[in-house]
């Protein structure tokens, strides 16, 4: 499995985050009967919770009020990272995608059969601010920068990147 880490600069609309990187993983879980549920299983036994599978929703959207792990059970899809000016980024089944409180993400295209499973640090609530919602700045950044640190990587736990990317 190889973890590669994205920083995004403040776009203004999509605040990103200025201290923690995200971490994008490919191949992050080899194939499997259910790859689903091999998922949330996963998210789980690191101490992520509040699983859920859908898409990704198809406009710039950022969480100021949580981390979030996105793992990509079926199908593929582009995807933009960090708002207008970030990456696009080719995902597939297999892959998963650490996101940090207030970087932006949206998914450009998929295959019909994509399904992502979803998660949070256990203990956090998500929000879901969208790139042209009008909002306070100053309050959504210092939100952004109040999201405490997950307790362990969502794909490796304690072994993962998580602990050095993301060190205080």
């Amino acid at each position: 499995m190889l973890a590669s880490p994205y920083h995004f600069a403040d776009q203004g609309d999509v605040p990103n985050n200025p201290e923690l990187p995200l971490i994008l993983y490919r191949e992050a879980l080899a194939e499997a009967p259910d790859r689903a549920t091999a998922f949330e299983r996963l998210f789980v036994s690191h101490g992520w919770g509040g699983t859920w599978r859908n898409g990704i929703y198809p406009f710039h959207h950022y969480h100021s009020t949580a981390h979030e792990v996105l793992g990509i059970a079926a199908g593929s899809a582009t995807v933009q990272l960090g708002g207008d000016k970030g990456e696009r980024i080719e995902l597939k089944a297999g892959d998963a995608v650490l996101i940090p409180a207030g970087v932006g993400h949206k998914q450009l295209s998929s295959s019909p059969d994509l399904l992502v499973i979803g998660a949070y640090p256990v203990g956090q609530k998500w929000d879901l601010i969208r790139a042209d919602d009008v909002v306070d700045g100053a309050a959504v950044r210092a939100r952004i920068a109040a999201v405490p640190m997950p307790e362990s990587d969502p794909i490796l736990g304690s072994t993962g990147p998580l602990a050095s990317l993301w060190a205080a």
